[in-house]
């Protein structure tokens, strides 16, 4: 098998192990793909394994199919009839379908969805008469869903607080629900399955005779109730086959279970466990730095990562100013690297701790003229409960707006359905007003002659509302911008109705709503009008869609995704690691593994940035470098520590080297370029040198990146603290060398 030749001494080892279990624990970049394929074609071609007799399971439909591309190019096609190769819930979904006559369902059972699945449970609330503030229906299922990943059914629900016991009851009735409909949500194809081949030997045994490998991807992301389903499937033969890297393991909010990989290595005490340590992606100083991070995490079995791309750039530190330098800096820095040849924009990505983070970044993005792509997210202004608060403000600034009104009436839920709404709308024609001025005068109660329109059960919450409403109008006419937000939320209790559990979803959406606030808090010197404008025109350049553009997304988005250059940002204490996980020490090791993650998806480039303040412009916070830059080795980085000094700057004169010409992306240019024709003059001699210390009469202290001798003058390229890079000429800029 001519392919074997083409594989490292590790990847051979892992490919061509013999039976039994195997644990293969695949570094970043380590071609763990390559080496689940391989041993794929290696069972069928060299070992006589049926296809039939092969189940390979991984986590994205996306996965799967490259497996099946890539092992169709080693074997025919024929070769692969009757293999199984899929996600867990599909594979299960399949065996489900196939025994429902053990099940409490049939055969055609239909999967619902995560709205179909709120809401039951939302409806069963309602009819249990529970407060539905204190109980919302996606905290409530979210609860149900962890305990069905963790195969904890119905009635074995754990109670020990009073909250435990009304989310028994609705799970019971949820249950009893989904059977009554013939459906299953997600969860339950994995809970069936599971105890399905549990409870019925006859169909395990079915199955696990049949599947004589069972090969696993991404092994380290497996939860309960998927670690025992490849068990239960493995039982007969014994050949279990797992690739995974535990510190990599960073989704323990959605059910995963790094400590599966610990778990095998105690079930399976023979086990063969190999390291796949070449890393193809990216440079050696790139893995240097992560090996320093991940190698503090605490009860992991160490590796070190090596590769043959050469030691590379070192790692480009930023400090800037505050969050708006940090944002410049990012764009403009890439900016660069683009106009210079060395990256396609889609070779860039910046990366954060949370969607809040996007905001400021996506606004120089588009305050650059230049386009990116959002990844794993809505853009900042789509949010839901982003749009939420603007239409509160609009409403307010604007009472015509009628479109803003349809939209909070009922937010948070204060009993205002469609009828009463429509009954609004009705009324305000049949009196030629408007509904908001229908909802002011409510605020009068029985005295409005509105009220007469409205049964009492409608009229009462819509006055209660039109109490607010003039309150807020009030408000907006003689209080700031970030006042008049502060009151709305703190009215409406719009925080309770947000962070409705402790999921990191609920956290992220409170964030965002404070990440409006603060730019909120930036036009207390300005006016309304200015703030909803500028909100208008960015939210309207949202719609900016480009395929070759920068890639703006999570860390925990990013995994499984590799760019020439990345850019990670945020990186003080309390954003990397995040504040919510200080005291929890497994959520403070998978903070770190989340850097980790972060840094090993770089190719050529690693940028690290952070800012001395955050917040916005009228409120600034000071902030602490990431307790985990301490463990990158200074010798690492170059650009400016994080003391301030400035590091050797050696590697200035590579970071962002050589002329910048005229781009060949029209839609994508420096911010900056050169005049166009413009003349290499070599007339004098450059008077800044790369690493050179300057001053700026208007934007401070600076670094000197790049100089060239351009049409008889000198064009300079410096990093200021305060604004990020800068293209001058400096017979103009007026720098002071220090």
């Amino acid at each position: 098998m001519s392919f074997l030749d083409k594989l490292n001494p590790q990847q051979r080892a892992a490919v061509t192990a013999g039976d039994g279990p195997v644990l293969v624990v695949a570094g970043p970049g380590s071609g763990k793909t390559r080496v689940l394929t391989q041993r794929i074609a290696y069972l069928i071609a060299d070992q006589g394994v049926r296809p039939w007799q092969i189940l390979a399971v991984t986590f994205t439909n996306k996965a799967a199919k490259e497996m099946q591309e890539r092992v169709k190019a080693l074997l025919n096609e024929q070769a692969l009839e009757g293999m199984m190769i899929g996600t867990f819930h599909s594979i299960c979904a399949r065996i489900l379908r196939r025994e429902a006559e053990h099940l409490p369902i049939e055969s055609n059972f239909v999967i619902f969805d995560s709205d179909d699945q709120e809401r039951i449970v939302k409806t069963i609330i309602k009819e249990f008469n529970l407060n539905e503030k204190l109980y919302r229906a996606s905290s409530v299922h979210a609860s149900i869903s962890r305990a069905k990943n963790e195969l904890i059914l119905p009635d074995d629900y754990p109670t020990n607080v009073y909250r435990d016991e009304v989310v028994k009851r609705v799970y019971v009735e949820y249950q009893k629900r989904l059977v009554s409909m013939n459906a299953v949500d997600f969860d339950d194809i994995l809970l069936y399955a599971t105890r399905l081949l549990e409870d019925v030997p006859a169909v395990r045994e079915k199955y696990a005779q049949r599947f004589r490998h069972v090969l696993v991807d991404e092994f380290q992301d497996t939860n309960s109730a998927q670690y025992a389903l490849v068990k239960q499937l493995s039982s007969h033969h014994g050949n279990i086959f797992c690739v995974g890297d535990p510190d990599q393991s960073v989704y323990a909010w959605r059910g995963a279970d790094y400590r599966n990989v610990r778990r095998f290595e105690q079930d399976y005490r023979d086990a063969t466990v190999v390291m796949l340590e070449q890393n193809y992606r990216s440079r050696q100083n790139i893995l240097d730095a992560a090996m320093s991070v991940i190698d503090r995490a605490q009860n992991r079995r160490k590796k070190k990562l090596f590769s043959d791309r050469g030691a590379g750039e070192k790692i480009f530190f930023y400090e800037a100013r505050d969050d708006y330098g940090e944002a410049a800096f990012v764009v403009d820095a890439i900016a660069q690297l683009v106009a210079s040849g060395e990256f396609e924009p889609r070779d860039c990505a910046v990366m954060y701790r949370t969607n809040a983070m996007s905001r400021l970044i996506e606004e120089s993005f588009l305050q650059a003229r230049l386009p990116y792509k959002l990844v794993g997210a809505q853009r900042f202004y789509g949010r839901r409960e982003v749009k939420d608060m603007i239409a509160f403000m609009r409403l307010i600034h604007n009472p015509a707006d009628e479109a803003s009104l349809d939209r909070i009436i009922n937010v948070p839920p204060r009993g205002v359905g469609e009828k009463t709404l429509t009954t609004l709308h009705i009324a305000a024609r049949q009196n030629n007003v408007s509904p908001s001025s229908i909802l002011l005068d409510l605020a009068r109660g029985s005295d409005s002659p509105y009220y007469k329109f409205f049964t009492g059960r409608a009229a009462l919450p819509l006055a209660d509302f039109g109490g607010m409403f003039v309150n807020w109008r009030a408000l907006a006419q003689n209080g700031s911008v970030s006042a008049l937000f502060d009151q709305i939320v703190k009215d409406i209790n719009y925080q309770a109705y947000i962070k409705d559990d402790d999921s990191e979803e609920s956290a992220d959406r409170w964030e965002n709503v404070q990440e409006l606030r603060r730019l909120a808090q930036e036009y207390d010197t300005r006016t309304m009008d200015e703030f909803l404008e500028n909100i208008a025109l960015v939210a309207d350049q949202d719609t900016i869609t480009a395929n070759n553009a920068p890639t703006l997304l999570t860390l925990h988005a990013a995994k499984g995704l590799e760019y020439g250059a990345v850019f990670i940002v945020g990186l003080d204490d309390g954003i990397i690691p995040h504040s919510r996980s200080f005291d929890e020490p497994e959520q403070m090791e998978e903070e770190r593994r989340l850097f980790y993650v972060g840094i090993t998806r770089a190719k050529d480039r690693l940028y690290l940035i952070r800012s001395l303040q955050r917040g916005g412009r009228n409120m600034r916070e000071e902030t602490f470098p990431s307790r985990y830059l301490d463990d990158v080795p200074a010798n690492l980085l170059d650009g400016k520590t994080r003391r301030g000094r400035s590091l050797s700057s050696s590697s200035f004169k590579t970071s962002i080297r050589g002329q910048i010409p005229e781009t060949k992306w029209q839609a994508y240019h420096a911010p900056h370029p050169p005049s166009a024709g413009g003349r290499v003059a070599e007339t004098r001699e450059a008077q800044y040198r790369a690493g050179t210390r300057v001053k700026h009469p208007s934007w401070g202290t600076g670094i000197v990146l790049d100089s060239k001798i351009q049409d008889d003058d000198e064009i300079v390229d410096v990093v200021f603290e305060s604004v990020g890079i800068k293209r001058l000429s400096a017979s103009l800029a007026n720098l002071k060398i220090l």
